[in-house]
């Protein structure tokens, strides 16, 4: 056991609840991600604690010096505190024995700090520092892992993913985050045991799955998903992307090409005064999912050309049954959904120049997706054709350009029709119905298609349209 670290490294709360816990003569080790953090430069304000002390003790001595506290984890040993800025988590030493079954464990306090980091995930998660003497514990090699760039287990990867098979997911994350490669043997293990991730609950491996896509390196954490096998219980769509290669070769390698859009959207996102502060999870998922609905789309036409002819619509819908499946919010949902949807919609205009009106329901589509919209598609040119891919980012800049002058005009974020739904009922003699949300649609159209109409053309155009749809009706 060395000391490397001054006072200055540590949050104040740590040395102050060490000296607590020291003076009622208990042990207390600062442990697991704030231990591996401090060797990477940065400081954590939630704060993850070991002791010898039972949750009992760990209340008593903590009263009149934490802020708050709360117990929600306390049958685990593990009691809430805060102090300031900084939230605390103070577990006691715990030997855990899972069922097979189930995630949940049964828990028995243990009596030695060894023995607690031993039961932990990864070795680079299994140091601690003793308080308040800043003493390192790193009895099974997280520093050496930790700059070797490896992932390893303290004991037997396969144990350790038996007792808890979210630890797989959590290699794929930190593959991700910390942009580091698992130990063949943790490879191995995953490979084996995939299909454990099965008893995990939706909502764990969502967090998981969160975590990994906002990762420094996404597309490492995503590969060592599907090349193990667990992104085939956890986010199937994406293995299906290696779709047989024709033999000419005559589409790219979607699955690849995912990647590679996923990464060059993350190099679009900005900082915090931003539109898309990074790391965005939406822009982050719809990059890596934008392709998903081609497996069932790719057609071999005449001649072998190969088409996926309305895979963004197949794909929008396949997004939102998966990560219904995974539990995300509804918003998260509807806007991943949509930035699949309206992926393909720019190549259009790319093709040819679009009218005012096109760029209008471009920009109303989108909603308050058009800044992540915007990077998606960019990110979305993968080609090696420096012409073509020339070609395409003058078009998008272009496109860019008119939205601005439009927007420069009139709010096109906000398009409504000059009639509410109320006008509309009062100048027709209607009731609330369908024939409102007709009429109110048909103004929609005419205010993206002609710009500003103004009250009293508004007003002159709906009751022409009425009239029209009248004699139109049978019998009339």
């Amino acid at each position: 056991m060395v000391n490397l670290f001054d006072s200055s490294a540590i949050h104040p709360a740590a040395l102050e609840l060490g000296r607590l816990f020291e003076s009622a003569g208990f042990e207390l080790s600062l442990v697991g991600g704030p231990v591996r953090d401090l060797f990477l430069g940065s400081q954590a304000l939630d704060l993850d604690f070991t002791t010898n002390a039972t949750p009992d003790e760990t209340l008593a001595v903590a009263r009149g010096w934490a802020d708050a506290h709360w117990e929600i984890g306390r049958d685990f040993g593990t009691i809430g505190l805060r102090r300031g800025d900084a939230m605390i988590e103070v577990t006691t030493y715990r030997a855990e024995a899972y069922d097979p079954d189930s995630r949940k464990p049964s828990v028995a306090f243990g009596r030695k700090l060894e023995d607690d980091l031993f039961r932990r995930d990864f070795t680079i998660n299994s140091m601690a520092l003793r308080l308040p003497s800043l003493e390192l514990v790193d009895p099974y090699g997280g520093i050496s892992d930790l700059s070797a760039g490896i992932l390893r287990t303290p004991g037997r990867p396969e144990d350790s993913f038996s007792d808890d098979p979210l630890r797989m997911m959590r290699a794929a994350r930190f593959a991700s985050r910390l942009d580091i490669d698992p130990a063949p043997e943790v490879v191995a293990a995953m490979e084996e045991m995939a299909e454990r991730i099965g008893i995990i609950s939706a909502e764990r491996v969502r967090d998981e799955l969160v975590k990994l896509i906002n990762g420094r390196n996404p597309r490492r954490g995503v590969d060592l998903m599907v090349d193990t096998g667990l992104a085939d219980r956890v986010l199937p769509e994406i293995p299906a992307l290696k779709m047989e290669m024709d033999e000419h070769h005559r589409h790219k390698d979607v699955y690849q090409h995912s990647l590679t859009v996923l990464m060059q959207a993350a190099d679009l996102e900005t900082d915090a005064e931003g539109p898309v502060p990074g790391p965005d999870f939406t822009l982050r998922f719809a990059a890596l999912m934008h392709d998903v609905g081609k497996p069932a789309t790719r057609r071999v036409e005449q001649g072998g050309a190969v088409s996926f002819r309305h895979h963004d619509v197949v794909g929008a819908k396949q997004v939102k049954k998966r990560m219904r499946e995974l539990r995300f919010d509804n918003e998260t949902i509807r806007n991943v959904a949509r930035l699949v949807e309206l992926h393909m919609r720019f190549y259009g205009y790319g093709d040819a120049g679009w009218t005012d009106s096109a760029v209008r329901r471009y920009v109303r589509d989108a909603g308050d997706q058009l800044q992540r919209l915007h990077r998606l598609t960019r990110s979305d040119v993968t080609t090696r054709n420096k012409r073509k891919a020339q070609r395409l980012e003058f078009a998008y800049d272009d496109l860019e350009r008119r939205i601005e002058e439009l927007s420069a005009q009139e709010e096109l974020e906000a398009i409504r029709p000059e009639l509410d739904g109320r006008e509309i009922m009062e100048i027709l003699g209607i009731p609330p119905g369908p024939e409102v949300g007709e009429a109110y649609n048909h103004l929609l159209n005419l205010r993206l298609d002609e710009g500003t109409l103004g009250h009293d053309v508004a007003v002159e155009r709906l009751r022409a349209w009425w009239a029209e749809r009248a004699r139109a009706e049978p019998g009339s």
